[in-house]
């Protein structure tokens, strides 16, 4: 929202949506006066359409508004922004519209990429990557597209965990998980940075963003968090994307693209990081990140199983149920006990994602 006030002259709000929080979508609405709104949370409908009715804001209500509102014709770009499994609905139907997609939503591809990936190749529709990481990808490929990858490089900040033992991670509390040293984000990714459950997420987001074998994406640790990731060319050259953590450029250069448009956002200064550091991530420990790469591996519908057992598992250390490592321990269950699917349909990727589910909480109590 803050990219689109800056350039006002350059992009115009249609539609907004949220799930709970109706206040914030309210005053948002009042701000950049979009054609309608969709509150998820049909039981803040009535909150909402009392405040938005008087300025000839249309409000909707629901899973089906919110999947339904994306194919208006006056939609040219949606922004996939909702948390976990809950993105992969309203997408589809984006692309089935024919909108184009900046996905900040990294688990629709997670869950059914290849479902994802050819619809939008069939509709011809563009998907433009928001995360950081892919952001930094798709912009080293800016004129590069017929020069073959030899292999992506993700970084990753390490969390507020970088370096500490399975016996300091075994007494690690949700305020102390919660506390990223360079992004400030919601509480599920934070908590899934902080146990490489992103990152494990972002290598198969990548996968099927950038047409890869699964050996061709690789992990770093980088904790200035400066360069966001590299690409690495056939002759050996590595490209790579560099700034200060700030959201705002992949949003604005997903908006925008292909023209960058000018920023007022903070420059990078070199003289304020004299050295850029680089490690393995630790396997062992973060367990999350071989549980991702092995569900890649397995493909079908194992990674749909990962990110349900991850999600609930998340849920339940938000609510301070289970402990930080036993988030890995129900994701390897469910892994383990859920039927495996080789060519998924989507009425599979549902079915699985909802089992997985309750076998998690299962697990759990």
């Amino acid at each position: 929202m803050e990219v689109i006030a800056a350039h006002a002259g350059i992009f115009q709000v249609e539609v907004l949506t949220a799930q709970n929080n109706a206040d914030l979508l309210i005053e948002q609405s009042l701000q950049f006066k979009p054609n309608a709104v969709v509150i998820g949370n049909e039981g803040l409908y009535e909150k909402v359409f009392q405040a938005l009715d008087r300025h000839d804001i249309k409000v909707y209500a629901g899973a089906g508004a919110l999947a339904s509102v994306v194919e208006m014709d006056t939609i040219d770009l949606v922004l996939t922004a909702l948390v976990g499994y809950a993105g992969l609905w309203p997408t589809i139907k984006a692309i089935d519209a024919g909108k184009n997609i900046a996905l900040a939503n990294k688990e629709t591809l997670v869950v059914a990429g290849e479902l994802i990936t050819s619809q939008a190749r069939k509709k011809g529709v563009n998907i433009y990557p928001v995360d950081s990481e892919h952001s930094a990808i798709f912009q080293c490929l800016a004129g590069e597209f017929e020069n073959p990858i030899e292999k992506i490089i993700l970084t990753a900040s390490g969390g507020p965990f970088r370096g500490k033992d399975h016996q300091f991670l075994q007494r690690v509390t949700k305020s102390q998980a919660l506390k990223h040293p360079n992004w400030e984000m919601g509480a599920k990714v934070t908590i899934d940075s902080a146990s490489l459950m992103n990152k494990g997420l972002e290598v198969i987001e990548a996968k099927w963003l950038f047409g890869l074998r699964n050996e061709q994406v690789e992990v770093v640790v980088h904790p200035e968090s400066i360069i966001h990731s590299m690409v690495q060319f056939e002759d050996g050259s590595i490209k790579a994307q560099m700034g200060l953590p700030d959201m705002r450029l992949p949003i604005q250069y997903a908006l925008s693209y292909p023209v960058r448009i000018k920023s007022a956002f903070p420059r990078l200064d070199f003289a304020d990081y004299p050295s850029l550091t680089f490690e393995q991530p630790d396997l062992e420990n973060f367990r999350n990140l071989g549980l991702a790469y092995d569900a890649l591996k397995k493909g079908g519908n194992m990674p749909c199983v990962l990110n349900a057992a991850n999600e609930i598992a998340v849920a339940e250390f938000l609510r301070e149920k289970i402990g930080f490592l036993e988030m890995s321990d129900i994701v390897a269950a469910c892994m383990d006990k859920i039927p495996f699917i080789t060519s998924p349909s989507f009425e599979d990727y549902v079915n699985t994602d909802r089992e997985t589910r309750i076998k998690a909480l299962d697990i759990i109590n």
